[in-house]
């Protein structure tokens, strides 16, 4: 298969967009006590897992992370005792449940403000507020505002 110039100007464009979304990693840390990996992210995020967990890291000594190194692009991690290398957003993939996710991007959207948002809201206001809420037995329970 040939590569052409657009085919690798494409595939710098994925990588460069991957790289603005994702948070570089800048440390590694292996705890010997817990057999932890720990992975610092540029965001602030630190990933600790345990190295039995990583099929590729698997049988692993103490002294295989002591030469871990980051990869050029902050993406992964690549152990030369082992000839391992961990993809960090495909780690997060693995780990991450899609109940935790959908409950974060679902923040995000409920955080948003727009004027249609506000003017269904003073529409609602208008209304008497928030419907009241039936329970399976027929009964309503009233919502009570925080102050």
């Amino acid at each position: 298969m040939k590569i052409t110039d657009e085919d690798f100007k494409a595939a710098n464009r994925r990588a460069a967009a991957k790289q603005a979304a994702f948070p570089a990693v800048v440390a590694i840390r292996y705890d010997r006590r817990t057999a932890r990996l720990f992975i610092s992210l540029a965001s602030g995020l630190d990933l600790a897992f345990f190295v039995k967990d990583i099929k590729e890291l698997e049988g692993a000594r103490a002294a295989d992370f002591a030469t871990a190194e980051i990869s050029p692009s902050g993406m992964g991690v690549h152990f030369p005792r082992m000839d391992a290398d961990i993809y960090v957003p495909a780690l997060l993939q693995q780990f991450v449940s899609k109940r935790w996710l959908a409950s974060e991007i679902g923040k995000l959207g409920g955080a948003a403000t727009s004027a249609a948002k506000t003017q269904a809201a003073r529409m609602n206001g208008k209304l008497g507020g928030r419907p009241k809420k039936t329970t399976g037995s027929g009964k309503t329970t009233t919502h009570r505002q925080s102050a």
